[in-house]
This record gives C-alpha cells, structure tokens and sequence, in this order.
C-alpha cells in the first residue's frame, strides 16, 4: 500500500503516534503530499479547461488550487498545535489545529460561492465546449489520484486522531464527485448543444458548498466543546473500576485541549470505613497509571460511601426502585442518611438526560415530586435532592 510506503520511508518512528514530533511529521507529510497533487492536478485541468473552454473544468481546477492552498495551512495548523504550553496555555496550543481546519472549510465554502457564480454567468452567456478525448482521459486519471489523496488522508487522519486530515479526506472525496461530473460534462458536450457545462458546474458548486458546510460541523464541534468520543469514555470508566475498592464513578467530565491534550475529573466512590491514606494512595496510583496508559490529564475526587449499613442498603435499593418512575431520572449516586433518631435526611444526586429542557422551576417539581413519593414508603424521611446532568 503506496500510504503505508510513505508513512514509513518518510516518518522516523512511525509506529510512535503518541510523540507529539511524530504526529507533526505526520502532519508535514499530509500537507505536503497535498500541496504536490493538488498542483499538478490544477494545472492539468486549467489547461484542459482553456483548451475546451469549458467553465466547469476551470472551475474544478480552482478548487484544486485552493486544496493546495489548505494543504498548506494544515502544515501551519500541525506547526503551531505543536508548540509547548506557556504561561497563558498551560494545556498547549493543540486547539490551533481546530483552527486551521475550519480556515480550510471557509476556503472551501468561498471557492463553492464564486464557482456558483461562474456556472450562472456561462448558463446566462453560453459558449461552445470543445471536446477532446485526451482531456476526458486527464480528468479520469485525476479522479483516480482524487480517490487515491481522500484514502490517504482518511489513513492518516485515523491514525493520528487528526479531525483535519479527516476532513481533507472528506474534501478531497467531495472533489471525486464534482470532477466525475465535469467528466460527464465534456463527454455529453460532443451530442448536446446547449450549456451544459453550466449547470453541471452548479452542481459542482453545490457539491463544494456542501462539503464546506460539513467540513465547518466537523471542525467547530471540538472548539465548541463537543461530548467526547463514547469509546474513550467507556475505556476510562472501565480502567478506574478495575482498582481495588472504587466500587463506582459519576461526575465525569473530559475536556479537549486538542487531539492527544485530554483533560478528565470525575468522582470515585470508596468505602467509607478504610484508611485515608490507603484509599487516597490507591486514587494517587489510578490517577497516574490511567493518565499514562490513556494519554489524559487525569484528576479523581474520592466519595467515600457507606455499604455495610442495612438501613442505608435498603432505603438505596428502595429509592433506586422509585426512581424508575420517572423517565427524566438516568441515574443516582452520593446516597447518604444523615440524621439521629426517627427524622432523618436523605441526600443524593440524580442525574437527569441532555433531551431535558430543565429549568429551574421544572428542576425544584422533580425534586417535590420526588420526595413525595418517598414519604410514600419513610414519611419521617426528608430527601434533600441535588440535580445533576451528565457531561459525557
């Protein structure tokens, strides 16, 4: 496979993609390779565009142009993201890499525009196409280096974790459309007179704006502050409940400072009746091998719970039970009683889904209602609930 033949006689240490130097090399080699196809792929189909003087094919080759100027602008986007933290990014500069995809996706949405425009103009004021087999063959040979470019990218893309190559791989495959329609174009310009060139090369353009449009989605999402991958979540829940005596977590929050920059907390509940300082070295212990093994930034809070009461273990199975009743109620968790005597408080957390519109009175009849159907089974019994959503 020409991709794997290049990451490896290309990139030192290839198989290392956790070395923030060998991800921008990864980087280097993307928009590079980028830069050279895009090049000769724009001066093929200009010459051929001219020679046919056929819009949609200039209009294709532009687009190539402006994939060469993306390229570009990838290798400053790995260049700058690779830069150290400082006083003012303690989680260093790896967002910039965000930045320069959505740079790319707004240069794609204008050459979309400006390609409308032209289409519209030859529609209005049409010319004849010239064809000629030889530049329907050059622009069959560029779709194949198109799919080829889209492969490479995507390969990359999915190794380093890349949402920037993964878009250029989505660019470039919404450029195997537009120039197999180019293609159609001048095939069916040597039987059909009118223009066209024109319309297709709209559809050219609406391709573009299309892939623009996802392009930005793909790209704003991480800088908005996008929920994080559900594999990785399932991966780090699974890895802190293998240490002994973390019997559960919630409060899970992941930051994304940038691809490979992650930064997790989250609650750990623990026994209540073991030494702190044991439990606290077990969490010291999970922070650091879990951190390392999943390249996050990991910090653990310790809610030390008590299981061995029998009142505590039935009245949380019961509430459990009550819970279930209401649909907007995913989970519980930091269940205590607190209290001497036959009046006691319950206090706990619920936590309740995104597709809830909750505000603050709706939040304040969950809790009524809750403790309502409480008194039900313990009237002497207070319930003093927290709502909580989850972040992940």
């Amino acid at each position: 496979m020409l991709s794997k033949f290049l990451v490896s006689h290309f990139i030192k240490n290839h198989e290392n993609i956790n070395d923030n130097k060998v991800r921008e090399a990864y980087g280097y080699l993307a928009g590079t390779i980028g830069i050279i196809s895009n090049l000769i792929l724009f001066l093929i189909k200009l010459f051929i565009g001219l020679m046919v003087k056929s819009i949609a094919v200039t209009a294709d080759a532009f687009n190539n142009l402006s994939d060469a100027l993306s390229s570009i602008i990838t290798i400053l986007g790995f260049k700058l993201a690779a830069k150290p933290a400082d006083k003012e990014h303690p989680f260093g500069h790896g967002r910039i890499e965000y930045i320069s995809g959505l740079i790319i996706a707004f240069m794609v949405m204008l050459v979309g525009f400006e390609f409308t425009k032209s289409s519209v103009n030859r529609i209005i004021h049409p010319g004849k196409i010239n064809f000629h087999l030889v530049p329907l063959i050059l622009i069959l040979i560029s779709i194949l280096a198109k799919i080829w470019l889209s492969l490479f990218n995507k390969y990359i893309g999915k190794k380093i974790n890349s949402s920037a190559l993964e878009a250029s791989s989505l660019d470039a495959l919404s450029d195997v459309i537009s120039s197999s329609t180019v293609a159609l174009s001048l095939l069916l310009s040597k039987w059909i007179s009118f223009p066209i060139d024109g319309y297709i090369g709209i559809l050219v353009s609406l391709f573009i704006l299309h892939s623009g449009f996802s392009l930005i989605k793909d790209t704003i999402n991480p800088l908005l502050g996008e929920a994080p991958n559900p594999e990785f979540v399932k991966k780090l829940k699974s890895e802190i409940l293998s240490y002994e005596h973390i019997n559960d977590i919630h409060d899970l929050i992941i930051h994304n400072y940038g691809p490979g920059r992650c930064m997790a907390s989250l609650h750990a509940e623990v026994p209540c009746d073991i030494s702190i300082v044991k439990i606290h070295e077990i969490i010291d212990k999970a922070e650091k091998e879990v951190s390392k093994k999943l390249h996050v930034f990991l910090v653990i809070h310790m809610d030390p719970v008590n299981n061995n009461d029998d009142e505590i273990i039935t009245t949380k199975n019961e509430v459990s039970n009550i819970l279930k009743k209401f649909d907007e109620v995913k989970s519980f968790h930091d269940f205590r009683i607190v209290g001497e005597g036959q009046y006691k408080n319950l206090l706990f957390d619920v936590v309740i889904g995104f597709n809830c519109n909750f505000n603050e009175k709706d939040k304040e009849n969950l809790v009524y209602d809750i403790n309502k159907e409480i008194k039900k089974f313990h009237p002497n019994y207070n319930a003093l609930v927290t709502i909580d959503r989850e972040y992940v």
